[in-house]
């Protein structure tokens, strides 16, 4: 069988078709050489159809052919890129992956395909038995948790020792008086001093001389009172600074003689109630204890109540007093409420026939409403045994704080009834006149004054001697 030559380019151009009939479809019969006809001898070929019209390259590469019907032109081979026509897929994917992404996910093992093994797992170490409890454990009931409200401690009373420490060697009261006004005596004095040397007394000394006691605490009333007495009947005249002293000395005795009270215990009231108050850091739990050495001094029997409950070593200090003065402590663990103590603490000296009760009370500022409140309710829990308890109630003032004593004694006698002050810490600053300005606002009775850190150096207060030692004076 012979293949169909297949005309030129030119020739497919203009039209030319095959110069052989269609093949013989493989399935017909062969025919006997008898059958075929003889063909006549073929014509020479055309020089000009021998010339080539095809272009070089081949229908797989590409060569476009603008004669031929589709169906004439052989298939190209398929790229790598592409499925070979009429070859299945090795796996055919659901219409819902279609497109997707088609990475693989941790622990998803794709639609159609066999699992692979999984590696075998390492066994993992049996954990040790427990071991068994006793029988005797079993038959016990199980342990209830301890409360842990500090409310509900155990109240303790820690005794002193049978012999309290000896008392320090006694110096006496005007010389350690002296020693902790010395930097509010030496201002005034060097100021008053350089005023009054050799200079007229004028309206401007005059001033500078008001100028120098507002600077000390004094307060403006006392000051201006002061100077007023200072220059009555010496205006235009020369007076010496120890004139001026002596006349300083004079008027602060007389504004301070009202307000100089002793402390009197009541003996029909037993135990006597004494609420020491004030703010953070006044001194409240040493002067506590100095108090306790005096009234143990006076043949008191005294037992103190550690009503500070939020400071962390304000129990702890206040038991070494205890132990140095010989009195007993009345504790609850830090964090208790301070109301119960001191209801505890007054059933307690009740119990024993205590003389005096001393209850100390956590530092609060004057300006915590919260705070002021709690101060409050520690009051109206104490009266519930004792409708007149406390008998007295002590603020402790640090004098370092100058004019801001003023406003703790007007908040806390609003709150608690102040019945008395302490003054404290008048070693510590050179402006000892806030004591005057107190007594000339407030009237309320000073009690006891300050003057370093011995057990000591707590004495009664005396006008007088104040007065002469903030001047710089003689005790005279």
């Amino acid at each position: 069988m012979s293949e169909t030559k297949q005309p030129g380019w030119f020739g497919r151009l203009f039209g030319r078709k095959a110069e052989t009939p269609t093949e013989t479809p493989a399935e017909a019969p062969a025919e006997t050489p008898a059958e075929i006809p003889a063909e006549a001898p073929a014509p020479s070929p055309d020089p000009a159809e021998t010339m080539p019209t095809e272009p070089t390259g081949t229908l797989s590469e590409g060569v476009p052919d603008f004669a031929t019907a589709a169906d004439d032109v052989l298939p190209a081979p398929p790229t790598v890129t592409e499925a070979s026509p009429g070859t299945a897929p090795e796996h055919d994917l659901p219409d819902e992956l279609a497109g997707a992404d088609l990475e693989p996910v941790e622990g998803v093992q794709p639609e159609g395909l066999v699992p692979a093994a999984p590696e075998p797992a390492q066994p993992e170490p049996l954990p040790e038995p427990e071991p068994l409890p006793e029988p005797a454990a079993l038959a016990e009931p199980e342990p209830v948790a301890e409360e842990t409200e500090a409310e509900r401690a155990p109240l303790q009373i820690f005794q002193p020792p049978a012999q309290p420490e000896p008392a320090e060697e006694k110096r006496g009261w005007w010389s350690r008086l002296t020693g902790g006004l010395k930097r509010t005596s030496s201002a005034l004095s060097d100021r008053v001093t350089g005023l009054f040397t050799k200079r007229k007394l004028d309206a401007d000394t005059l001033e500078e001389l008001e100028d120098a006691l507002i600077q000390a605490d004094f307060g403006l009333e006392t000051a201006t009172r002061i100077a007023e007495a200072v220059g009555k009947g010496r205006y235009e005249r020369g007076i010496a600074p120890d004139e001026v002293r002596a006349i300083l000395a004079s008027e602060v005795e007389r504004a301070l003689d009202p307000v100089a009270q002793p402390l009197v215990v009541d003996a029909t009231k037993k135990p006597f109630v004494i609420l020491m108050i004030g703010v953070n850091g006044a001194g409240k739990t040493t002067t506590i204890g100095k108090l306790t050495q005096k009234f143990r001094a006076q043949g008191h029997s005294v037992m103190l109540a550690a009503g500070d409950t939020f400071r962390a070593a304000a129990i702890e200090q206040l038991r070494v007093w205890g132990e140095r003065t010989g009195a007993p402590v009345v504790a609850r663990a830090q964090g208790s409420d301070a109301a119960g103590l001191a209801y505890d603490a007054l059933q307690a000296a009740r119990d024993a026939g205590t003389d005096i009760l001393l209850i100390d009370t956590a530092g609060r500022l004057q300006n915590k409403a919260g705070l002021m409140a709690e101060l409050e309710k520690v009051i109206r829990v104490i009266r519930k045994l004792d409708e007149a308890a406390p008998h007295a109630v002590l603020l402790v003032l640090d004098a370092t704080v100058g004019q801001n004593a003023l406003s703790q004694v007007e908040i806390f006698q609003k709150a608690a009834g102040v019945t008395g002050l302490v003054m404290t810490k008048l070693d510590g600053t050179a402006r000892g006149g806030i004591l005057v300005a107190l007594a000339a606002k407030f009237g309320l009775p000073v009690h006891f004054i300050g003057v370093g850190e011995g057990v000591d150096d707590l004495e009664p207060f005396a006008a007088r001697d104040f007065a002469r030692a903030i001047a710089g004076l003689d005790k005279g």
